[in-house]
Formats: structure tokens, sequence, C-alpha cells
């Protein structure tokens, strides 16, 4: 019997800066990613999208934007995930901005307490209400996952901290995009993170690096998700993300490699895919190449379960 992979789009902007990200799932399926999983040997289950989620200011809750519906979508997320995770297949999330991270997190931990977290992010999302000047959620990812920001986001799971910083290894973020709060936090908590920068270093071999940071989990743990921001690509070289980052992050191809090894191993327990903006892209030749991306990736996650690797 084939290796299940069950998509779920979640069309949301509710946590993010502005409108796009709502169009990503049906862009992902336009161009052909259900079809092209299944051509790679997966048993490809699709679940459709939860409600759209427009993008919105929130002049109300300035350092917090938008709140009540990240919590809704959060807690809508963990609700299909868990339904998924519960059935057998592996969860291929489509976002939306990062916050849909947190429901599928949830969902997991629910179920596996010894799940861990590969954060292949641009950034590391460590803001909080209190130091944030957007007040954009999706800012702010592990830091709720870290037990701090919103009460209503760190605690909308099933245990506060939804994960432990031992649990968590960040992968491709940019260092000058941090701040001395995040600096600090990341100190504090002993985060585990490979910037991007020490990843494309003179003599680095960056696939040994994505290898060795997806080690450090599936060590220790039962399982790892994977997150998988496109805003981690330079955006030069890649301009599909929401928030741009031009001339910072992975060259296309070393991302490219990087999320390929990162999928290789049996312990995978699932892939969300944000920030993408099909607005960026009106022919549609990245969203091809992200379908590209995506399921050669998967391709190599299957091999591994077949191996047992």
């Amino acid at each position: 019997m084939a290796a299940e992979i069950a998509l779920l789009g979640v069309p949301s902007c509710a946590g993010t800066h502005g409108p796009g990200q709502e169009k990503a799932p049906a862009a992902l399926r336009a161009a052909g990613l259900p079809e092209r999983l299944a051509a790679a040997g997966w048993k490809v289950t699709d679940h459709g999208d939860l409600p759209v989620v427009p993008f919105r200011t929130d002049p109300a809750r300035r350092t917090s934007q938008n709140l009540d519906r990240v919590v809704e979508v959060v807690e809508a997320v963990a609700v299909a995930v868990g339904g998924i995770v519960d059935a057998g297949a592996l969860p291929l999330v489509m976002g939306g901005d990062c916050t849909v991270t947190l429901g599928v997190v949830a969902a997991q931990v629910a179920r596996r307490p010894r799940t861990g977290l590969l954060y292949f992010d641009g950034d590391l999302d460590l803001s909080v209400p209190e130091t944030t000047r957007s007040g954009v959620l999706d800012t702010m990812v592990l830091s709720h996952l870290l037990g701090e920001g919103a009460p209503e986001l760190y605690r909308a799971g099933p245990r506060t901290p939804l994960l432990p910083a031992s649990a968590i290894v960040a992968f491709g973020h940019e260092p000058a995009e941090l701040g001395a709060p995040a600096r600090e936090r990341m100190a504090r908590h002993g985060l585990r993170a490979h910037p991007c920068t020490e990843i494309t270093a003179p003599g680095a071999d960056p696939v040994s690096a994505a290898r060795a940071a997806r080690e450090e989990l599936t060590a220790g743990h039962d399982g790892f998700l994977l997150h998988f921001d496109v805003d981690v690509i330079d955006s030069v070289d890649f301009p599909l993300a929401n928030f741009p980052h031009f001339n910072e992050g992975l060259p296309l191809d070393v991302a490219r490699d990087c999320l390929t090894e990162l999928c290789s191993a049996a312990h995978l327990a699932g892939l969300v895919v944000t920030e993408v903006n099909p607005d960026r892209d009106p022919g549609g030749d990245l969203v091809r190449t992200l379908v590209d991306m995506v399921t050669g990736a998967l391709e190599s996650a299957l091999d591994a379960r077949e191996r047992g690797a």
C-alpha cells in the first residue's frame, strides 16, 4: 500500500502584512502539485481548503493585529491536521501565513508529545507584542511556540509551551534581520539556529549543514515537522515570498538542495509551506518552480520511508 500524503489548504492572510497568500493553495494545485506527488509514488488525498481569511489591518489592536482571527485559524488547522494524523497520513499544509504552523504543531504534539520542529525560514519570528513595531503575528511564531507573546496564542494547544527550545532547530534565517530583543530571547531559550551566512560561508557544504540540522532532531524526537517559508530564498533569485528579502537568504539552488535533504528522513511528520504570494508571479513560473522543489523533496521523503532511513 502506498504511503499517503494529505493536502490541506489554509488560505489565510490573518497574520500577515498584506493580501495574496490566500491564493496560494489554489495556485499550487493549479500548478500540478497533487498530480506530481502521485507520480512520485504517494497516495494523495486532498482535504480541500479551510475558509478563506482575507487580509485586513486591525487599528484597534496595533501590537497583535487580528489576534482573534489568527487564533480561529490556528484552532481550525489543529482540528483538520489532527484528523489527518489520526488517519495515518502525512500532512502537507499549504499556507497562508506562518501562524498556520502553530496549529500544525498543536495537532502533532497532542498526539506525539516528542515531536520536533525544523524551522526553515528567512526570519526567526521571535518578536512579541511588547517589542514589535508592525504587530504582525507571523513575525512571532517561534515566540508563541516557546510560550511567550499573546496568551491566546501560546496557550492554543495541549500544553504551554507548545515546544521546548530543545525540540526546535532553526535553519536559514538572515541574522541581519534580528533585533536586540530577538537576540536576547534566542540566547535565553538556548535556541539552536543555523543562519544563512553559516550555511553559505566559504568552504561550507549546505547539504551537510541541512543533514546535521535534521539529525539534531531525529536523534531525540519521535518525528519532526518541517516549516518551509519561501522567504528563506533570496528574493532576487525567487521573488515569490509575501515579504521579500532582497540580497539576503539562500540562493535558489541551495535552498532546493537543503529542502530535499531536510525532507530525507523516514521520521518526517509533516510539511508546512508558507508565505507564497501568487500575486508576485503573474505568469506562474515561480509557483511551478516551487512545485518542482516540493515534489522533489517529498519524493526523497518517500524514498527514506521505503528504506527506513
